[in-house]
C-alpha cells in the first residue's frame, strides 16, 4: 500500500450526539484510529462499536501519540478554541465542529496558529457539502436563476437545548455560511431580535435580518422551541427561484418559475410552477469527511476553511451584539481575512 492510499489517522474528540456520527463516517471511510471521551458510559458504548479504535481518556494522551496524525473535535463549544489550538500546536491537523470559536478573535489565534505549524484547519458547517446546496451553487454560477435578490432560511426543531449557548449560535452557523457562500460576501449589516422563554438570556428563538450590497437581503429564523421540524431555504433569483426542504420524504428541491409582469399599468403574477430537480443522494457528512481526509494528504485549503469560519463568527458576532441590543443595526467590522471564494 503506498503512503497515498494508507489511512490517516483520526481520532474523534467527543462522543456524543454528533461525535459518534463523525466515528461512524470516519470508521466507514477506513481512517477512524481512535475515539476520546471523558463521559465514560457513553464513551464505553461508542468505543464498543469500534472495537480497532485506540481508547483515549484523557486529550493529553491524544496530543502525545504520534500516530494521532489529525483530529475531529465534538466538545461544547466553548471547548473548540482551547482545543483546537492544543491539537494544532501537538502537530495534528484539525476538524473542528461549528462554530470554530465563540468570537472572531479566537478564531483569527486558531488561524495564525494554524498558518505557523502548517496545519490544516477545517471548520464543521456541514450544509456546504450537501449535495443540493451545491446544485444551487451551481444554477447561481450558471445564471439559471438570475442575479441573487433573496434568500431567507428556517431552522426550527423542538430539539436539543443546550445550555452554554443560544439558538443562533446553536442552529444558525450552518445558514450564514450558505448564505454568505451564496452571496459571494459579507453583510453591510444585520439585525436580530429574539426571546429567551427557558432559560434567562439564553435566547431560544432568534430572525436575524442581513443586508448586503445592491440591496439583496437574507433573514434567518432559528428556534429549538417549535412544534415541528423544519429545515427550509427558499432562494430567490430575478428569473427563477429555489425551495430546498430537506426534511420532506420526496421533492427536496423545487425549481419556480418566476413570472411577473406589468400590463396595463398593473403587476401581473402568474402562479409559478414548480419543477423538482435530482441530486447526489450521498450522506453529507460523508462528504464532508472525505473532503478532510483530501486536504490532510494534498495539503489542500478546505472548502471550510478557517477564513471560512472567520466569516461566519463575524457574522454571528454582529448578530449577537444586535440581538443584545433589542434589534438595533449592527455593522460587520472589518477583519483580516481573505475575500469570500466560490466553491
Amino acid at each position: 500500500m503506498s503512503s497515498r492510499d494508507s489511512p490517516i489517522s483520526v481520532c474523534v474528540i467527543g462522543c456524543g450526539h454528533w461525535g459518534k456520527n463523525l466515528a461512524r463516517n470516519f470508521h466507514n471511510i477506513g481512517h477512524l484510529y481512535g475515539l476520546c471521551d471523558t463521559h465514560q458510559a457513553r464513551f464505553e458504548q461508542l468505543a464498543a462499536q469500534y472495537p480497532q479504535a485506540r481508547r483515549f481518556y484523557r486529550f493529553e494522551d491524544v496530543l502525545a501519540d504520534p500516530g494521532v496524525q489529525a483530529v475531529a473535535i465534538s466538545t461544547p463549544a466553548e471547548l473548540h478554541t482551547s482545543m483546537g489550538i492544543a491539537a494544532l500546536q501537538a502537530g495534528k491537523d484539525t476538524f473542528v465542529e461549528k462554530p470554530l470559536a465563540l468570537n472572531p478573535e479566537d478564531g483569527l489565534e486558531m488561524l495564525h496558529i494554524a498558518n505557523r505549524a502548517k496545519r490544516i484547519l477545517m471548520v464543521g458547517h456541514l450544509l456546504l457539502y450537501h449535495p443540493a446546496i451545491r446544485l444551487i451553487h451551481q444554477l447561481l454560477i450558471s445564471d439559471e436563476l438570475g442575479r441573487l435578490e433573496y434568500i431567507y432560511s428556517n431552522r426550527l426543531s423542538m430539539g436539543k437545548i443546550r445550555r452554554e449557548e443560544n439558538a443562533l449560535w446553536s442552529f444558525a452557523p450552518h445558514d450564514i455560511s450558505v448564505v454568505l457562500m451564496l452571496m459571494g460576501q459579507l453583510p453591510l449589516q444585520v439585525t436580530a431580535v429574539g426571546g429567551a422563554y427557558l432559560q434567562p438570556n439564553i435566547a431560544d428563538v432568534t430572525v436575524s435580518n442581513l443586508l448586503f450590497e445592491r440591496g439583496a437581503r437574507a433573514h434567518i429564523f432559528v428556534s429549538w422551541l417549535h412544534p415541528y421540524k423544519e429545515q427550509r431555504l427558499v432562494v430567490i433569483g430575478s428569473k427563477k427561484m429555489l425551495v430546498f426542504e430537506d426534511t420532506r420524504p420526496t421533492d427536496k428541491l423545487v425549481l419556480f418559475d418566476k413570472q411577473v409582469e406589468w400590463a396595463h399599468g398593473m403587476i401581473e403574477v402568474a402562479q409559478p410552477k414548480g419543477v423538482p430537480l435530482t441530486f447526489d443522494a450521498s450522506e453529507p457528512l460523508r462528504l464532508e469527511c472525505e473532503h478532510f481526509i483530501h486536504c490532510v494528504r494534498t495539503r489542500q485549503k478546505p472548502l471550510t476553511s478557517a477564513e471560512e469560519g472567520l466569516r461566519v463568527l463575524q457574522v454571528l458576532q454582529a448578530c449577537q451584539r444586535s440581538l443584545q441590543l433589542n434589534g438595533e443595526p449592527v455593522q460587520i467590522d472589518s477583519i483580516s481575512i481573505q475575500p469570500i471564494l466560490r466553491m
